[in-house]
C-alpha cells in the first residue's frame, strides 16, 4: 500500500473513532455515497463534540447570568451595615485593615469609614435586608437565595472579570458559558448554544475574551448579538444572491471542508463546517428572534420596555427568556458602568441610582416571567458583578467606594436553588464573612453541579495538563444554598 494512502486510511479510521456521531456520520455517509450505497441527507450535520452526557442527574438545564460590569456596590443594595453608617467619616479600626491589601491602597494609605444614604428594609419570608434601589428585586426575595459572603482574588476589573467567568485571570482559559455548552451540548439547532448581549456605555472590561473559548474548540465560544441591524454583523444574504445559489455555496464549502477534515482531523475545521451551517439557519432564526413585536403588552410592561428597539438592559432581558425558551444553553447579559468610585461620573448618590433604574425591574422580571411560564424550575438566574466595594470612601471626603474583593453579594434563582434565604453574615463593616465564606471558585462548581456536571471530572487536556473551570485549588459545592 503507499505510505501516503495507509496514512489517510489511519487518519479516517481515527476521525470515525473519535466522531461516530455528527460529522464524522456525514462524513461516512459522504465516502458511503462515494460507493454507491445509501447515504443519510446532509441536513443531519451536527457539531461532532456534541451531545455529551450528565455525570449524574441534574436539577437544571440552562443558564441565565446577569452580570453587573464594574462592582455594583452591595453595602447600597444588600448588605445592610447600620454600624457603618453610625461610624460615618471615622477611621478604620486597626484590626479591619492590618495585613490587608486594598485596590489602589494599602493599610498606610488610610480613608474614613463610608456609611450609606440608602434606606433598607427586611424582606420576604427570609427577612432580607433590601435597600430602597431596588424595589421591584425586593419583590422577588422569597424566589431568590441571596449569597452575602462571595470572595474573590483580583482587585482590577479585566482580571476579575475573567476570574469570575472563566475561573482564572489569565487569558485562554474557557469560559462559563463554553465549559457548559461542551459539557452539555445545545438543545437549540438554529441559535447558538452560548449566546451574550450587551448594553450600557460599552462593552465590558476585558472583552471577547470573557466569553471566549480558551482552550476548548471555538464552536463553544459564546456569540454576541447586536441589537441594531443585524443581529450578526454579515448575517443577510447580499440581494444579489438567491436563496437556492446561497445554499449551493455553503453545500460547496461544507464539501471542500469535510475533505481537509477527514484528511487532518482538525477539530477547528468540524467548528468552521458547523459555523457555516449555523449562519445559514440563523438568517431565519434570529430575525425572529430579535423581533418581539409579538409580546403582549402586559409582557412589555413587565419589563419596563417601552420602545421596541431601543437597546436596553430591559430588552435583554426578554431577548433572555426568548432565547432560552428556544432551546439555548447559556445566556449571558454584560451590563457597564457600575464602577462607582465617587468621581463627577461615577458617585453612588447620582449613579448608581441611575444605574438601579435600568435593571431592578427587568431583572425581576425575568424571574417572574420564567416562573410563570414554567421555566424557573430548570434554568438558573444568576446576579452579579466581578467584586463588590469597600466599606470605607475612596478618599477623605469621597462619595464612591473602592474595588473589594473579600465579601460581596451575588443573587441566584431557580434551577434547584433555595429560594427565600440569605446565606452568609459579614461583619459589623462588611469587610468579611463571619458566617458561611463562598469562594468564586465554590460558585463554580455549584453552578455546574446544579447541572449535572462534577466539576472535577469536567476537563479538557491541552499540553499535557488537564485544565478544569476550578482550576487546581479546592472548590466545594455550596450544599447550603440547593434544595435538598
Amino acid at each position: 500500500m503507499n505510505p501516503d494512502h495507509a496514512l489517510r486510511e489511519i487518519t479516517r479510521r481515527h476521525f470515525f473513532s473519535r466522531c461516530s456521531l455528527g460529522v464524522g456520520s456525514i462524513a461516512l455517509a459522504s465516502l458511503m455515497a462515494e460507493r454507491g450505497l445509501a447515504a443519510a441527507p446532509a441536513a443531519n450535520l451536527r457539531n461532532p463534540f456534541e451531545p455529551k452526557r450528565t455525570h449524574f442527574p441534574a436539577k437544571a438545564k440552562k443558564v441565565i447570568f446577569l452580570f453587573m460590569a464594574g462592582g455594583p456596590s452591595q453595602l447600597e443594595l444588600f448588605d445592610y451595615k447600620p454600624k457603618l453608617t453610625e461610624l460615618n467619616g471615622q477611621p478604620i479600626p486597626d484590626s479591619y485593615v492590618a495585613g490587608k491589601r486594598f485596590a489602589f491602597m494599602d493599610s498606610t494609605h488610610r480613608t474614613n469609614l463610608l456609611g450609606t444614604k440608602r434606606t433598607f428594609q427586611r424582606r420576604g419570608r427570609s427577612g432580607a435586608w433590601v435597600s430602597d434601589l431596588l424595589p421591584h428585586t425586593a419583590g422577588i426575595v422569597d424566589e431568590i437565595s441571596l449569597l452575602t459572603t462571595c470572595k474573590g482574588e483580583l482587585f482590577n476589573h479585566a482580571p476579575a472579570k475573567l476570574f469570575m467567568n472563566a475561573g482564572s485571570g489569565l487569558f485562554g482559559r474557557p469560559s462559563m458559558g463554553a465549559w457548559v455548552t461542551y459539557g452539555l451540548g445545545s438543545e437549540c439547532d438554529d441559535l447558538p448554544g452560548f449566546v451574550v448581549l450587551q448594553s450600557g456605555p460599552r462593552g465590558p472590561r476585558g472583552g471577547a475574551v470573557l466569553w471566549g473559548s480558551g482552550i476548548l474548540p471555538t464552536t463553544y465560544q459564546g456569540v454576541p448579538l447586536r441589537n441594531q441591524g443585524d443581529p450578526i454583523v454579515n448575517l443577510s444574504t447580499p440581494q444579489s444572491v438567491s436563496v437556492a445559489q446561497q445554499r449551493q455555496l455553503v453545500d460547496a464549502v461544507r464539501e471542500l471542508n469535510l475533505k481537509r477534515l477527514i484528511e487532518t482531523g482538525d477539530g477547528e475545521i468540524s467548528t468552521r463546517i458547523n459555523a457555516y451551517e449555523m449562519a445559514y439557519r440563523m438568517q431565519t432564526s434570529a430575525p425572529e428572534l430579535m423581533d418581539i413585536s409579538g409580546e403582549s403588552q402586559a409582557t412589555l410592561d413587565l419589563y419596563g420596555i417601552k420602545d421596541l428597539k431601543e437597546t436596553s438592559f430591559a430588552r435583554n432581558c426578554l431577548l433572555a427568556r426568548r432565547l432560552i425558551e428556544r432551546g439555548v444553553r447559556f445566556v449571558q447579559l454584560y451590563d457597564t458602568n457600575w464602577d462607582h468610585h465617587g468621581g463627577p461620573t461615577e458617585n453612588l448618590e447620582k449613579h448608581l441610582p441611575l444605574k438601579c433604574l435600568d435593571v431592578d425591574q427587568p431583572s425581576a422580571a425575568l424571574v417572574r416571567d420564567l416562573k410563570q411560564r414554567g421555566l424557573l424550575d430548570d434554568t438558573i438566574v444568576i446576579w452579579g458583578g466581578e467584586f463588590g466595594r469597600t466599606p470605607m470612601g475612596e478618599v477623605r471626603e469621597s462619595t464612591g467606594r473602592n474595588h473589594h474583593i473579600d465579601a460581596f453579594t451575588m443573587w441566584f434563582a431557580g434551577g434547584g436553588f433555595k429560594a427565600g434565604q440569605v446565606y452568609g453574615q459579614t461583619d459589623e463593616f462588611g469587610f468579611g464573612a463571619v458566617e458561611e465564606p463562598v469562594h468564586v471558585r465554590d460558585i463554580h462548581a455549584t453552578l455546574l453541579h446544579q447541572l449535572g456536571l462534577d466539576h472535577e471530572r469536567l476537563s479538557v487536556r491541552s499540553q499535557g495538563l488537564d485544565f478544569r473551570l476550578t482550576g487546581v485549588s479546592p472548590a466545594k459545592v455550596v450544599t447550603g444554598l440547593l434544595d435538598t
